[in-house]
């Protein structure tokens, strides 16, 4: 906003300038117009003045002339007396000639002044009319840009007003934010302080571990740092994970062209120039249409040794030259090629020298085979030039001291020239075809299956130039992310010793990845690590162990299988005692009648029974003694069924009340047995803990005086690395200290804005 302030203030400035420059413009024309009007005014009065005079001559030149008439009507009548007064006459007549002569001079020279002043003020009010018209325009222009002006000024003063207002409310928020950042800058000091603390204790406790616990620093030997593994950069890898796809598809696109190419070719050399169908080919066409037909075992393995690479580039490694052992695979594969191309070259170039001495090629067929011949020689020495340099870029996976990484840039930069020269190759090669298939055409035995063969194997070449086009693009675009990512290597290293360290790295690095993947695994359901082991302690040693709880299922189960025996058994004995019970009813019901006397006789004795089984249950209760036995003192009142089946009940009850009461007691008995017995075995196996526990104690003493010796012996040689620490330390301080400098210095520039934008709001 102070910016656009400011512009608006430098042309408000240039306008009013402007404007200020017209207006003084307008105000010299107007006074040059005042004084040409004083000049004109003057000029009417001059020419007023001449006509006047110019009238007077006229009368009097008229005068004159009547003078001379009379003058000469008297010279006739009285010829005597004139020619007396001819002297006088003739002397007065040439004055008079030579006043008339300088009055007519004097009138032509008026005449002649008041024309010119004419025709002058016709120009000049021609002039300034149209200067007047000009100006006027001007000064409606200048008043409609005045007035354009003022609107947008006045716009501009309203927007500045609205921004002044804005700037305010800014400055407000600035002084609070800056209000804010003075506090900030305080808690960030007094944080300073904190951590310089902190930093400092930490200093101090990182070199007292280093002291203790670490032996060497293997960043410092390149041997032993060549084996850490460098930061993982996951987008680079699919970048070049990326580049490798696109670079498999081209090299498939060219192989499929290679194999037309060199398939066609051999078709082409059985039909041209001699027909192998009609008459015989010579020996050297047949040796290289044999060694055509064996193309596919050369150029296949080029794609399998590009989808191997591919392969070999995955998100978990880390691609580098060294890494990349499947490009040496691919070099071989294209060293094949090359020999393949070296084989069949002499016999091209003699097949193409003897469809030049053949009779049905012309001179211009012949310029375009020799122009083929010098092609096929350049595209062989394309493919040396790019074979000798992918072979360079293989050694750093076989033997790293071939090729230092300096040169990594230089072996790229050659093999995009190499594309490039070899897309130059077909295009050339696909340009002299397409003219030797057109003068093929020509010929008086062109035959259908030669124009088709040629038109295959334009295609062939057509999709070479293509693939090759895109092929040298795609590596010339990155060619900068080739020499950068695949240069990279451990953290404080230059690059990896050999290939074996690069192997050991990957190997190491899988472990890792495989270790941070088991920890990404999602954690079961746990209680926190203290109450764990407390129960784990319980779990051994208590009760509720997996034997304990094993022999009281077993011996649950015996007890269950003898209950179910007895239940059986006792369900037997209800059975017969309940058939008993019905035969004694029986009894009883027959012989009521020949009872009912003796029962009569009995009832007199009943009370003074009844008195003495109330007097010994009230003893029993005064005494406290418990019975085991279930058989207690029944009272019988009578005799009949109804007290009969009464009394059945309340023995059934007793006895069951009884059973349920033994039983209580005999599991009491047994859980209390059984807990004894887990409490002893718990304390025995506590015993046997605590035990294993003080031998493994004593073992980790060993091992720590062991080590606490070790440890002190290998104490001198960590010096360095605590001079190191320290000055890292000391560095991050001062970074920290630098980060509170600049912060201060944007509080005082955001302060000098604040007032800045005060002041251009005032």
């Amino acid at each position: 906003l102070a910016s656009l302030v400011f512009q608006l203030r430098a042309q408000n400035q240039v306008l009013k300038k402007g404007v200020v420059d017209e207006q003084a413009n307008s105000a010299s024309l107007k006074e040059q117009l005042k004084m040409k009007d004083q000049s004109l005014r003057k000029l009417q009065q001059e020419m007023d003045s001449l006509t006047f005079r110019n009238q007077q001559l006229a009368k009097r030149v008229e005068l004159l002339q009547d003078e001379l008439a009379l003058s000469e009507a008297r010279g006739k009548k009285n010829k005597k007396s004139v020619e007396s007064s001819s002297q006088l006459s003739q002397e007065q007549k040439s004055v008079f000639n030579e006043d008339l002569q300088k009055k007519i001079e004097e009138n032509e020279r008026l005449h002649i002044l008041f024309f010119e002043a004419d025709e002058q003020h016709k120009r000049l009010e021609a002039e300034l009319r149209s200067r007047l018209e000009v100006l006027e325009t001007d000064a409606a222009q200048h008043q409609a840009v005045v007035d354009s002006l003022t609107k947008k000024y006045t716009e501009t003063i309203e927007k500045l007003q609205n921004d002044k207002a804005k700037l305010e409310i800014k400055s407000q928020t600035l002084e609070r934010e800056a209000k804010d950042c003075r506090l900030r800058t305080e808690e960030c000091q007094q944080q300073l302080k904190n951590l310089q603390a902190a930093l400092g204790s930490r200093l101090e406790e990182s070199l007292c571990i280093i002291n203790e616990k670490v032996p060497f620093n293997d960043t410092r030997s390149a041997r032993y740092n060549a084996l850490n593994v460098p930061l993982h950069n996951r987008r680079n890898q699919l970048k070049l994970r990326d580049l490798a796809g696109q670079a498999l598809a081209f090299v498939q696109e060219l192989v499929t062209a290679l194999l037309n190419f060199h398939t066609y070719t051999e078709q082409k050399v059985q039909i041209f120039p001699i027909d192998s169908a009609t008459d015989t080919i010579s020996p050297l066409n047949q040796k290289f249409s044999q060694y055509l037909h064996e193309n596919a075992s050369f150029v296949r393995p080029l794609e399998e040794g590009m989808l191997h690479l591919f392969e070999s580039i995955t998100e978990d490694t880390v691609t580098v030259l060294e890494t990349t052992v499947k490009l040496k695979a691919f070099s071989e594969h294209l060293a094949s090629y090359l020999g393949f191309l070296r084989k069949i070259l002499p016999y091209q170039l003699k097949s193409l020298e003897e469809e030049c001495e053949s009779s049905l090629c012309t001179a211009a067929l012949r310029a375009r085979n020799m122009e083929l011949h010098r092609d096929m020689k350049r595209l062989t020495a394309v493919f040396e030039k790019l074979h000798t340099y992918v072979s360079l870029l293989a050694l750093p996976s076989t033997r790293p001291e071939g090729l230092l990484r300096t040169n990594y840039n230089f072996v790229f930069t050659n093999i995009a020239a190499g594309l490039h020269g070899f897309h130059d190759v077909l295009k050339d090669i696909s340009k002299h075809y397409s003219q030797k298939a057109a003068l093929e055409q020509e010929v008086p035995t062109a035959t259908q299956k030669l124009i088709t063969t040629n038109d295959c194997i334009l295609s062939s070449v057509a999709a070479l130039t293509n693939g090759a086009g895109k092929m040298a693009s795609f590596f010339s675009n990155n060619l900068d992310h080739f020499s950068t990512s695949l240069s990279y290597g451990p953290k404080g290293g230059a690059e990896f010793i050999s290939p074996l360290s690069a192997e050991c790295m990957l190997q190491y690095k899988q472990k890792a990845a495989a270790y941070v993947k088991s920890l990404k695994k999602p954690c079961a359901d746990s209680v926190p690590y203290e109450e764990a082991l407390a129960n784990r302690r319980v779990l051994l040693s208590s009760t509720e162990s997996r034997e304990g709880l094993a022999q009281q299922v077993q011996q649950s189960l015996e007890k269950i299988a003898k209950l179910e025996q007895e239940k059986e058994h006792w369900m037997l004995e209800a059975q017969l005692a309940k058939i008993k019970l019905e035969k004694e009813n029986q009894k009883l019901k027959n012989s009521l009648s020949g009872h009912l006397t003796e029962t009569i006789q009995e009832h007199s004795v009943l009370p003074n029974t009844a008195e003495q089984k109330k007097e010994t249950t009230e003893k029993s209760l005064r005494e406290p003694i418990k019975s085991t036995s279930l058989v207690i003192p029944i009272r019988v009142t009578n005799c009949s069924a109804p007290d009969a089946e009464s009394r059945e009940d309340l023995i059934k009850t007793h006895y069951m009340a009884r059973i349920a009461e033994l039983t209580s007691h005999l599991q009491l008995a047994d859980s209390k047995s059984v807990h004894f017995h887990a409490e002893c075995r718990a304390l025995a196996k506590r015993l046997s803990l605590a035990e294993k526990s003080k031998e493994s104690l004593t073992e980790e003493l060993k091992l720590a005086s062991q080590n606490i010796t070790r440890l002190q012996a290998s104490k001198f040689f960590c010096n360095d690395e605590l001079m190191t620490t320290k000055r890292s330390y000391e560095d991050q301080l001062s970074m920290m200290s630098d980060h509170l400098c600049s912060m201060n210095e944007t509080l005082t520039k955001q302060r000098e804005e604040i007032d800045t934008l005060k002041l251009t709001s005032k």
